[in-house]
């Protein structure tokens, strides 16, 4: 087995959580499972496999995937979330591959699913991620949601061949309450960092989404899907800039509310 050690986060996941963990049992001696408060079965199903299984609070995207990272026995981390897994063309690289240089981060291509449909145009399609790197060079920024690898300049990026399979949604139940959370947290760290909801942020901006992903990016070639995938995506926009004009828009009462306690 490879010196890897895959590391992945989850909570409420008993949908997803087995596929993932039976995709990558054969790679590494190291799995670790970190949830963040499963309410569902998620914990007994992970249960029945030969993973190491942490419980820790929520911090964020970014912190959390740290924390993770830190309970690895190898270097080499495989982070994955519990809604992908990996396919047996990338099971193959990850097996043969020469992990000697710590100064070379491996860019792996993803097939991304909505319900049993690959998406191959607009926003999910030619996805691709660093996913496989040694954490003594390479970690997670602290990003709250859509957080990054911090890349040092010096660092050799590689592509694997194979597959990251990621089920993007179950259904639209449950991609409309995921792209509701997603704007969320996302308008809440814009407004950390100072960030203001324009006018044209907030009615212009989802109309060129839709059509950036759904005409430009060829989203159409996907049928429905792709028309869906489109209009979630411009809600998505829309939803995380009038929460940030929110935001924006309470925070004077908010301070004067903290003062008086004070």
């Amino acid at each position: 087995m490879q010196p890897i050690s895959v590391v992945i986060v989850c909570k409420n996941e008993e949908h997803s959580i087995e596929k993932v963990l039976r995709s990558v049992q054969a790679l590494t001696d190291d799995i670790i499972v970190y949830d963040n408060g499963s309410t569902d079965q998620t914990i007994d199903r992970v249960e029945g496999f030969p993973v190491r299984l942490h419980r820790g609070n929520w911090e964020g995207f970014g912190k959390t995937k740290n924390k993770a990272t830190l309970l690895a026995r190898h270097d080499w981390i495989l982070s994955l979330d519990a809604d992908e897994s990996v396919d047996d063309q990338l099971k193959q690289s990850l097996s043969e591959l020469s992990l000697e240089d710590g100064q070379v981060v491996f860019d792996i291509s993803f097939r991304n699913f909505l319900g049993d449909q690959c998406l191959k145009f607009g926003e999910w399609g030619g996805d691709h991620h660093i996913r496989l790197f040694n954490r003594k060079a390479v970690n997670w920024d602290d990003a709250p949601v859509h957080e990054q690898l911090i890349i040092p300049p010096r660092m050799v990026i590689k592509k694997l061949k194979g597959f990251i399979l990621h089920q993007t949604r179950r259904d639209m139940k449950d991609y409309f309450r995921k792209m509701g959370d997603y704007a969320m947290l996302n308008a809440e760290k814009y407004f950390k960092q100072g960030k203001k909801a324009s006018w044209f942020k907030i009615h212009l901006s989802p109309g060129f989404t839709f059509i950036h992903y759904y005409i430009l990016r060829l989203g159409f070639l996907d049928g429905h899907a792709g028309y869906v995938c489109a209009k979630m995506t411009a809600y998505y926009t829309f939803l995380k800039y009038a929460r940030l004009r929110e935001l924006n828009r309470q925070a004077p009462g908010e301070t004067k509310q903290v003062d008086k306690q004070f």
